[in-house]
């Protein structure tokens, strides 16, 4: 029951914190099983940095001695899981009826109708970043249109809920919005556990009796 949940690590993107996710496996997992949440991977045709390979290869070992589940997010899709036969794949999780896991891009009504858009975001943001910008990731970026951002947060998170609310849970996580955040909504607890391509990195993590997000520092997140 002792679990870790984590979304968005991105591995193989620039923005993945790699150094700070491998000292959290080494040391914060142990003893709880661990869920990654969906886009572990960034881009399943990218042949990835040693560096992030190690994290790959971490995963793998974890799954030796504790139970490891991978969701699978938009940018998983496509990935091959060779070597990983004691991981479990899935589009979705479940602990009991305590908490639904899921990646969120299910609940996403937003991005899917304005693709145009978005690649043309994505287009002005790298352009910015050659031309002297800071270089972050599109979705640091993306924060800053403060509207938009919040349409795609409550989208992701009435559409959570109402799912949740629909098959008997009492709460459930998603990824994908890159924006950590625990509220209740309709008498449901929603968790978003943020990304691992910017700070503060977030994790949840779930006992027999609380669901906390908690940043890599140790510190809740209300």
């Amino acid at each position: 029951m002792n679990t870790i949940i984590v979304s968005d690590l991105h591995i193989g993107c620039r923005y993945f914190l790699s150094e700070v996710f491998e000292r959290f496996l080494e040391t914060t997992i142990k003893g709880y099983d661990l869920i990654l949440n969906g886009d572990i991977i960034d881009d399943p045709k990218m042949e990835l940095p040693p560096s992030h390979q190690v994290i790959l290869n971490l995963i793998r070992r974890a799954s030796h001695n504790r139970r490891v589940v991978w969701i699978r997010g938009n940018h998983d899709n496509g990935y091959l899981s060779e070597g990983f036969e004691r991981v479990q794949f899935k589009r979705v999780h479940s602990i009991k009826k305590k908490l639904l896991i899921t990646h969120g891009d299910d609940f996403d009504e937003i991005m899917p109708r304005n693709q145009a858009f978005i690649k043309a975001f994505k287009l002005m943001h790298n352009l910015r970043i050659k031309i002297g910008a800071r270089p972050v990731h599109v979705a640091y970026y993306a924060k800053k249109w403060a509207i938009f951002y919040r349409y795609l947060r409550k989208n992701v998170m009435r559409n959570a809920v109402r799912c949740a609310v629909e098959n008997g849970y009492e709460a459930v996580t998603c990824g994908h919005t890159h924006y950590p955040e625990q509220v209740v909504l309709n008498g449901i607890q929603y968790i978003n556990t943020g990304a691992w391509t910017e700070f503060p990195a977030c994790y949840l993590v779930v006992t027999p009796d609380k669901i906390a997000l908690k940043t890599i520092n140790g510190n809740a997140i209300n």
